[in-house]
């Protein structure tokens, strides 16, 4: 699996083992806190091995610029696969590039390779930009999404 733009250099491909070190420092920008490493690691290699799971990589002149993490589960209440991106992240200096939209792309694909039915994203109320961006990509704004926290539990 591979996606290439010769027009900006751009290439989406699967996360590898050793993507990890640029992957969390990714996600405690996209956090904006720093994750527990040790618990990231073992959260990250575990779902390289899970066949409803993808981290895509997104690369220009050989440098990671953007990731995204997709799962696809079986909900009774959509009676069918559905997909979730996860995570989602482009480096700031290379945002408005097509990159995003390159991304989602792939992840539309491994989607409809399990049969889903559809795709869902969860973003943070106050990221206006980033909800722009989602709608630009065709999701629509229909739900709400409640959070409890524990926040006594160890990372």
């Amino acid at each position: 699996m591979s996606y290439k733009n010769s027009e900006n250099g751009l290439k989406i491909r699967l996360a590898r083992a050793s993507d990890r070190d640029e992957l969390y420092q990714m996600l405690c920008d996209l956090e904006n806190e720093q994750l527990n490493k040790k618990s990231f690691t073992s959260v990250f290699e575990k779902n390289l091995t899970q066949p409803q799971i993808r981290y895509f990589i997104a690369e220009q002149a050989g440098r990671i610029v953007g990731m995204a993490s997709c799962h696809v589960q079986l909900l009774l209440h959509h009676a069918g696969p559905v997909g979730e991106i996860q995570e989602m992240y482009v480096q700031p200096s290379v945002r408005s590039q097509g990159i995003g939209r390159a991304l989602i792309h792939e992840i539309q694909k491994f989607v409809l390779s399990h049969n889903g039915i559809q795709l869902e994203v969860t973003t943070n109320r106050l990221r206006l930009e980033t909800h722009r961006f989602y709608e630009r990509e065709g999701f629509l704004k229909s739900h709400f999404k409640l959070v409890l926290s524990f926040s006594d539990h160890e990372n």
